[in-house]
């Protein structure tokens, strides 16, 4: 049997990723434990779904430290209250500073709404429209200290379709964001996930997830 992984979750809004994380873990029965849901705001309304599932939940406010470095020093203690195997971030909207990244390195994700390496940053969707791709998309990542970058582990597309608008291309890309993340970090809690020379490798990725 594997041992049951820890995970947390950090959000700073609805949070849908993290619930659908959390409800596929439940319905595919994971070797798992969601752990904690963190935010660095109060008015988090992932926060509340959180609590009605039954999982602790945690606030430290970005804004009440003087420093990037003061916030990522206490967020890291509070995190790490709840032993994660994992930290996933699931709309956490901070630059984390080097030293937290490297605290958690090799098992911290991230999700982004678009095809890394292309479009880092923010307003994917509208960088996507402005260079005119025909194909945008979601990637999953190992999280390094350079902003939107790390490993990829998967990708998922959409297309681009004439007469599209931030909203509508945003729309599209978060139904594959609910599918590709949980898939990704259910392959890290089941151990099939390896880094080799920054490329990652899926054990048994034929087989269904």
């Amino acid at each position: 049997m594997r041992a049951m992984k820890n995970i947390v979750i950090l959000i700073s809004g609805r949070g849908s990723n993290m619930q659908a994380i959390v409800r596929a873990a439940k319905a595919e029965g994971w070797p798992c434990r969601i752990a904690a849901v963190i935010s660095n705001r109060a008015d988090a309304e992932g926060l509340a779904f959180a609590a009605q599932q039954g999982i602790a939940t945690e606030v430290v406010v970005s804004k009440d430290f003087p420093s990037r470095e003061a916030f990522d020093a206490r967020l890291q203690a509070t995190i790490d209250r709840f032993a994660p195997d994992l930290v996933v971030l699931a709309g956490f909207m901070r630059i984390l500073t080097p030293g937290f990244v490297e605290h958690y390195a090799g098992r911290m994700l991230n999700i982004h709404p678009s095809l890394l390496p292309s479009f880092p940053g923010l307003a994917t969707h509208r960088q996507a429209l402005a260079a005119g791709v025909k194909v945008h998309g979601v990637t999953v990542h190992f999280v390094t200290a350079e902003l939107d970058h790390g490993p990829i582990i998967a990708q998922a597309t959409v297309p681009v379709l004439s007469g599209d608008t931030e909203d509508t291309l945003a729309d599209r890309v978060l139904v594959e964001e609910h599918v590709l993340y949980p898939k990704a970090v259910r392959w890290y809690v089941e151990g099939r996930l390896s880094i080799d020379n920054g490329v990652v490798h899926i054990a048994d990725a034929a087989q269904p997830a």
